[in-house]
């Protein structure tokens, strides 16, 4: 352990050892951010120049001369120091693999007098989270992305039950998994259930499995889904699309955390932890009547919503790189022109609508550069949906609405029933119009 101050030193006489003890990475700092102590773990993972006393906790973290609230940061350290009390933010950190994101928090350190001698800095390294191109995991560090980060280490360690709400192809599972490797179920499985696929008829057998002899054609004992996530997580995928009859029998799974294989007698106990996700808007359906309220409250203790990939267009350049690392067996660059078209693009299907179209560029290009000729030609920006007009240009009614829903439709995704709710029409109204503009 270094130290550089008296603080620590007054301490206990094996204090050190107690510091490199510990098991996570941390820091103590004094409050004027200068480093007092860094235990083994942070030395182990993190760069330490020898000469520790002499530098600032914002010096070792982002390799700048001023603290990070005055660079335009959260700094946990000030918060903590104004209000006395434990802070806890998410940063991206330089480290010896480059940038990473981590989770940071400070908790001041007092004497028995209640005095606030030092702080006490713990950073957690963010894993399957990358800062920059990288061939798996979540990519991303626009503060949209950062956002959704934070509250997925938040909930992470607790087992509570974890509601992601976005558009179509913002990578929802891909958060499910991030939130699973994060939690303390990491090491069990993690099982994925698709809602808009399981009928009635499948859902007993496909979930809670099946005995021998339960039916014509079970000639062996099928394990289920939910025995299949035991010690993991289970997760539904477009859980909006999940029938009203289905959804009583979620909800008494839910509730008594038992369940039967079909032709079964025994009450076998659930043990998971329960992530779902939709792009529809659950609240509006729970109104409707087309989604059990009941179950809407028992699954929307944290609800968490995953930005589209136009509230995040810095992250485009990352996540072109490094869809092309996933998609490209020979190493392939972007052109900037063909960067600045997608730029433009408002991508109403997110994610999965680049990947496809770099993945049709991939097979386009004959070198090692994909230009804008290989990207699709109704790749239009927002503003060629609704084109300015001139002073002289009056368009006719009907052709201004035709543009302005083209552009709505673009701009807000296909989850239908949330546009006609923004646009304040009904949801066949809606329809209404947009067959007979022809959008």
């Amino acid at each position: 352990m270094y130290l550089s101050g008296n603080p620590i030193t007054e301490l206990l006489p094996d204090v050190a050892a107690l510091i490199d003890s510990m098991p996570e990475p941390r820091l103590f700092i004094g409050a004027d951010y200068r480093v007092l102590a860094a235990n083994r773990a942070y030395r182990e993972q993190f760069d330490v120049p020898e000469d520790l006393a002499q530098h600032f906790c914002y010096e070792l973290s982002h390799h700048i001369s001023v603290p990070c609230d005055q660079a335009g940061e959260s700094c946990p350290l000030k918060s903590c120091r104004d209000t006395g009390e434990a802070s806890r933010v998410l940063h991206i950190h330089h480290t010896p693999r480059g940038q990473e994101h981590v989770d940071v928090e400070v908790a001041p350190i007092c004497d028995r007098a209640g005095r606030i001698l030092f702080y006490a800095e713990t950073v957690r390294t963010v894993r399957r989270v990358r800062s920059g191109p990288s061939a798996e995991g979540l990519v991303g560090r626009s503060p949209a992305f950062n956002r959704l980060i934070a509250l997925l280490e938040r909930v992470a360690p607790a087992d509570a039950t974890v509601l992601l709400l976005g558009e179509s192809g913002t990578g929802k599972e891909l958060a499910a998994q991030a939130l699973h490797d994060a939690s303390a179920r990491a090491r069990g499985p993690f099982v994925a259930v698709d809602c808009a696929g399981v009928t009635e008829t499948l859902f007993g057998s496909e979930l809670f499995g099946y005995e021998k002899g339960a039916f014509t054609g079970a000639s062996t004992l099928k394990t289920g889904l939910v025995e299949a996530a035991s010690g993991g997580t289970l997760f539904f995928d477009e859980i909006g699309d999940m029938p009203l009859c289905l959804q009583v029998k979620l909800l008494r799974l839910l509730e008594s955390g038992t369940f039967r294989r079909v032709g079964g007698l025994e009450f076998l106990r659930a043990n998971f932890r329960l992530v779902l996700a939709t792009h529809r808007d659950i609240k509006s359906m729970v109104e409707e009547g087309t989604f059990r309220r009941d179950l809407y409250y028992r699954i929307s203790a944290f609800p968490i919503r995953v930005p589209p990939l136009r509230e995040r267009k810095g992250d485009l350049p990352l996540l072109v790189d490094s869809l092309l690392k996933r998609l490209c067996q020979q190493r392939r660059t972007l052109h900037p022109d063909a960067l600045s078209a997608l730029l433009r693009h408002t991508f109403p299907w997110n994610i999965r609508e680049l990947r496809n179209i770099l993945e049709r560029a991939c097979l386009l290009a004959d070198g090692d550069t994909i230009r804008t000729e290989h990207l699709p030609d109704d790749l239009d920006n927002v503003s060629d949906c609704v084109k300015e007009t001139t002073e002289e240009e009056i368009l006719p009614l009907a052709e201004a609405e035709r543009r302005y829903l083209r552009w709505a439709l673009e701009r807000h995704g296909p989850d239908r029933r949330l546009l006609a709710q923004k646009l304040g029409l009904g949801e066949r109204t809606l329809y209404r119009k947009l067959k007979e503009a022809g959008v």
